[in-house]
């Protein structure tokens, strides 16, 4: 190999897990320099819920650097096998979503991605694999099925949990990994990227390409990014999330919320910044813990919106929670006059999900009008012009009356 090949090798193994194996990937990237032929990057997301959030981009940002070095990113969208459910990390058969549910979810995959992938035409390849598993006939089927054991699906963790806890493991389930398996031999994937928690699905996949006489694909499996709690991984449905979406102020603070022993695993996973320049940032005795969070804020927030905009974000939140002054960007939210409960009116505001999390916010304490704690959802609030409603310490709204 030559020095550039190495080079981009140990950039390529940075921040990963496992590589089903180091030296095949070697040979292809030397293979395609010398052929000019770029690799073909797999990545499959099932479109179960609406959001993208950091944990993604860590998988994101690995096809990201192979598009910089010439390859070619072929994001599948999972429409078909998302009606299934993927069994991954399940202790219980994981719920079938609707048709629906799947198409408005999967409106959204593309333009949160485009935030972190190159998509122009020469880069970037995105396929539905209900293209090709619907019209899939029940032969065919079978003959996929024919490819693996039980005896090796049962290698599967989850379903060895399941079964030592007399939990039903379920049929259909075994076809999910069949199914991702096929979507490399279809999309003749030369590299399949992954969590930790897609290494079983992803092997699958090299060996359902060797039954279609196809070279198997390598598998790099990539940490599951920690989520804001510190302890379980990132996930909407945990709240412990970060959203590619998500407001530049809301981004920052949610950042400046991680433990400082929780940064170098984000700089690590979720930046471009040096091994040498994280282990400067994350030595309290070579850099402040404050500031080396700021930076991280300021290098996150940029990644999704532009440097002023995070400088932005970065003052704000000194201002709002250092300085305890209140940020200048507050939606305004037009309401009726007449009085209202303190937990509708989070409602109204837009602050809150449901009125359970209302109710829950207050009486932890997290709810302020005006800068007035209020601990019972049942307050009465008259509202008037310019009163302010703060929900924890990052949602903010200023009334303006209708």
């Amino acid at each position: 190999m030559t020095d550039t090949q190495i080079d981009r090798l140990e950039q390529l193994k940075r921040g990963t897990v496992e590589i089903y194996n180091t030296e095949e990937l070697a040979a292809k990237l030397a293979e395609s320099q010398r052929s000019g032929k770029p690799l073909r990057i797999k990545l499959g997301l099932d479109p179960t819920s609406s959001d993208i959030h950091l944990g993604h981009t860590v998988v994101l940002r690995k096809m990201r650097q192979f598009q910089d070095m010439g390859h070619k990113a072929v994001l599948i969208i999972g429409d078909y096998t998302a009606r299934i459910g993927d069994p991954t990390g399940q202790n219980t058969t994981r719920p079938i979503l609707s048709g629906e549910q799947i198409e408005a979810n999967a409106a959204t995959y593309l333009e949160q991605a485009a935030k972190i992938l190159d998509i122009s035409e020469e880069k970037f390849e995105i396929r539905y694999n209900s293209e090709w598993l619907e019209k899939m006939t029940l032969m065919e089927l079978i003959q996929l099925a024919a490819k693996k054991t039980v005896a090796q699906m049962l290698q599967r963790d989850s379903f060895k949990s399941r079964l030592e806890k007399n939990i039903d493991v379920y049929t259909h389930e075994f076809i999910y990994p069949l199914m991702q398996g096929y979507d490399s031999v279809v999309v003749k994937s030369d590299i399949e990227l992954g969590g930790t928690d897609q290494t079983f699905n992803n092997l699958v996949g090299r060996d359902i390409q060797r039954a279609y006489n196809q070279q198997p694909q390598i598998v790099m499996t990539m940490p599951i990014l920690v989520g804001l709690d510190g302890v379980e991984k990132m996930s909407k449905s945990k709240g412990n999330y970060i959203g590619v979406t998500d407001k530049p102020a809301d981004m920052f603070g949610k950042v400046m919320s991680i433990s400082d022993d929780m940064m170098e695993n984000y700089y690590t996973l979720l930046t471009g910044v040096s091994s040498e320049e994280i282990a400067r940032l994350t030595d309290p005795e070579k850099a402040h813990p404050k500031e080396a969070k700021v930076r991280l804020g300021r290098i996150i927030v940029e990644q999704f919106y532009n440097e002023a905009t995070a400088q932005l974000a970065a003052a704000e939140f000194e201002k709002v929670f250092a300085k305890g002054q209140l940020p200048d960007d507050m939606p305004i939210v037009k309401i009726s006059p007449d009085s209202i409960s303190a937990a509708k009116l989070l409602l109204e505001c837009d602050l809150v999900e449901t009125g359970g999390e209302g109710k829950r916010m207050i009486k932890q304490g997290g709810v302020s009008i005006d800068g007035k704690k209020i601990n019972d959802p049942n307050t009465e609030i008259r509202p008037a012009d310019g009163m302010v409603v703060q929900v924890g310490k990052r949602k903010f709204a200023k009334l303006k009356v209708r």
